[in-house]
């Protein structure tokens, strides 16, 4: 038996856990038709293979047709559902692993306009801010209808036979009972704590009577609001208490803030540049005052922060949600004593974010992570070593490095910098950014545990690659920034890399022009302001930022808005010329045909990367497949062409393509190099 504090079993009432580490709910929007289908299966099957104890699925499940998904959730109110959970749960549970499920009713946060058009409903007429909204006030008979659709639902799921659910109590409609921010109702359900807590109470005892005592009921809850005139902790900590006492809760996840806007939502979810584990010591008051078994998640990114958290007794089960989606087999590497193997979670929150503007949660540098229906999250050897050299020493190229050398081929990597990492370590010079490195760096390691040979500082040739005699050659290398996008007066501006770098300071009184609108221009932005300078950021967008999303978005925002920073959409750069020691700008719009002219000393533009394709065009004609993709093998999961006589095949990946993102590049890495 292993004296890991992680490794000790956990036993929550009559269900045994075989560790402490658990994936707390989210929803990954991978549900099909509402059901979760093979992919979500998979997905939860991979990190039960990893060893996790409890994976707890759906962030939430709706128990209600008027409680519309909007993030592609497991629609819980329906009967089919519970053969798609069987199937998973049998799946996980011949794994070892347990499998809960959080059920909710979103109540106003989500849309009228989504699922059948119903009304929304809510404990008061407020709209949430982030789903915009207006409830319509929820009456006597609403109250009793949901009350019996949570307690369908809990049936069709032990049915299915999951070992538990949770009840989700914040920012939904339980919480929205629970908080007088949002409660504007009148006795019994509001006023006093009593009242507020009836509905979720009610819910609960009606749960129970359809479940029984053998199966586990739990609540996250919001046990501090932190915002004036809402739940307090003292409250929340007395909220905790009546759970207990009621005998029908045998676990509290604790949340502390509210997610009614993207600000509150990222300080509940912290991203990278943000505190870790923000909200680890109250959970810890909430467990030693309430008495409950005790869960909490909130950027708990690595084994070291979950150990003290369980070996000091802040927790009973640790979340690591956002780290397993990094890397599904952290508690395997923990119990093989492989923990410097664990590719790290480095909180850029591409998942979180991906999700709340309408996709599917995509890991910003695990690219198998839902897609394990077609990428391997553990590479096989190949058939037949072949020699690969690869141009770069990106996120692309470094990919490419470490697939193809962990099946087994011999692997050499040119870099023209003197240290690897592309973009990326451009975007980690920014401090808040610095967590990013560890994209390249774990790759780093990995492709020097596999001996793959690197040049540094060798801006590499053609004569150079079909020197080694190569099998197969991918080229990496990226892209440059291109700032010619004016009609004329393209020569008097820089790029925003040209900023980031440090090679030219930004001036007193600054435009910086987006129509990229990714962290690029942001991390520009917050630079410029910083330096004290008079900026203006103006898109021809009518959104600006919209690669960053909503809550990378924040810190950008909290670190300029008390600046002399002005944000314009809808206009055009059109030109620049000189007048006198200033630049003249001439700027139109999309949407008409005005001109106007504004003076700046300094104009940036952000437009996004061109190729850096010389070599990859100078070897083309001399390779086996003449740089072609046989885009039908790739999506297949096949190899490309046999290599049935002499010479090499070549591809490029990443920024040498077309402009993207870190995601797209590790993706075209692992995506080729899988089957080569």
């Amino acid at each position: 038996m292993s004296s890991d504090p992680l490794l000790q079993p956990y036993q929550l009432k009559h269900l045994t856990l075989k560790n402490r580490i658990m994936t707390t709910s989210h929803e990954p929007a991978y549900p099909e038709d509402g059901m979760p289908k093979d992919r979500y299966r998979l997905y939860h099957l991979e990190r039960a293979k990893g060893g996790v104890a409890l994976t707890m699925t759906a962030g939430s499940a709706a128990v209600s047709r008027d409680s519309p998904p909007v993030f592609n959730n497991i629609l819980a109110y329906k009967d089919e559902v519970v053969g798609w959970m069987k199937n998973l749960t049998d799946d996980c549970h011949e794994q070892g692993c347990a499998v809960m499920i959080q059920l909710t009713h979103l109540g106003r946060r989500t849309r009228w306009d989504k699922g059948d058009w119903m009304p929304v409903v809510a404990a008061g007429p407020a709209r949430e801010p982030s789903h915009r909204a207006f409830p319509k006030v929820i009456e006597d008979w609403d109250i009793a209808r949901i009350i019996e659709d949570y307690a369908d639902a809990a049936e069709r799921m032990k049915a299915a036979g999951l070992d538990g659910v949770e009840f989700e109590c914040y920012g939904h409609l339980m919480d929205q009972f629970m908080s007088p921010l949002t409660n504007a109702l009148d006795a019994p359900y509001g006023g006093s704590l009593e009242n507020r807590a009836r509905f979720a109470f009610e819910v609960l005892a009606a749960c129970r009577k359809r479940v029984g005592n053998d199966f586990l009921m739990g609540m996250r809850y919001a046990a501090d609001e932190g915002e004036t005139g809402g739940i307090t902790a003292d409250e929340g900590i007395e909220i905790g208490k009546m759970f207990k006492s009621s005998g029908l809760v045998d676990f509290v996840n604790i949340i502390r803030g509210r997610i009614h806007t993207d600000a509150a939502l990222t300080d509940v979810i912290p991203i990278h540049g943000m505190k870790s584990a923000p909200h680890l010591d109250f959970a810890g008051r909430v467990r030693a005052e309430v008495g409950l078994p005790t869960f909490h998640a909130a950027r708990i990114p690595d084994v070291a922060t979950a150990r003290h958290a369980v070996a000091t007794g802040l927790l009973d089960m640790v979340g690591m949600t956002r780290a397993h989606m990094a890397d599904p087999h952290i508690v395997q590497k923990i119990i093989q004593g492989r923990e410097d193997d664990i590719r790290p979670c480095v909180g850029a929150t591409y998942c979180l974010d991906r999700i709340y503007q309408g996709g599917m949660a995509l890991c910003i540098h695990n690219a198998a992570t839902g897609r394990e229906e077609t990428m391997p999250q553990t590479l096989s050897k190949a058939a037949k070593q072949k020699s690969v050299v690869i141009v770069g020493a990106g996120p692309a190229g470094l990919e490419a490095a470490r697939v193809a050398s962990a099946r087994g081929h011999s692997v050499t990597v040119f870099e023209a910098a003197p240290d690897p990492g592309g973009q990326v370590r451009l975007t980690a010079q920014t401090p808040r950014r610095k967590e990013l490195i560890g994209i390249i760096n774990w790759r780093m390691a990995q492709c020097a545990a596999q001996d793959v040979r690197f040049h540094f500082n060798n801006y590499a040739e053609a004569r150079t690659v079909l020197a080694l005699n190569p099998d197969v050659v991918i080229i990496a290398t990226g892209g440059l920034p291109t700032t010619a996008v004016l009609d004329h007066g393209n020569n008097l501006v820089v790029s925003a890399w040209d900023v980031l770098s440090g090679d030219v300071k930004p001036g007193s009184n600054v435009l910086l022009y987006d129509d990229a609108g990714d962290h690029t221009a942001m991390q520009a932005a917050q630079l410029i302001a910083e330096s004290g300078a008079k900026l203006e950021v103006m898109t021809p967008d009518r959104t600006f930022a919209p690669e960053v999303m909503a809550m990378n978005l924040v810190p950008y925002m909290r670190a300029m808005q008390d600046k002399n920073v002005t944000f314009t959409v809808t206009y055009r750069l059109k030109s620049v010329k000189e007048d006198g020691n200033q630049l003249c700008a001439t700027i139109g719009s999309d949407y008409s045909d005005m001109l106007k002219e504004v003076h700046f000393d300094q104009v940036i533009i952000n437009h996004g990367t061109q190729p850096l394709d010389e070599l990859y065009f100078e070897l083309k004609p001399l390779s086996l497949n003449k740089g072609a993709v046989d885009y039908d093998a790739l999506l297949a999961g096949k190899g490309q062409i046999d290599q049935d006589k002499s010479g090499f095949v070549l591809y490029r990946i990443g920024d040498a393509v077309a402009s993207r993102n870190t995601h797209a590049a590790i993706y075209d890495g692992l995506r080729l190099m899988k089957d080569i």
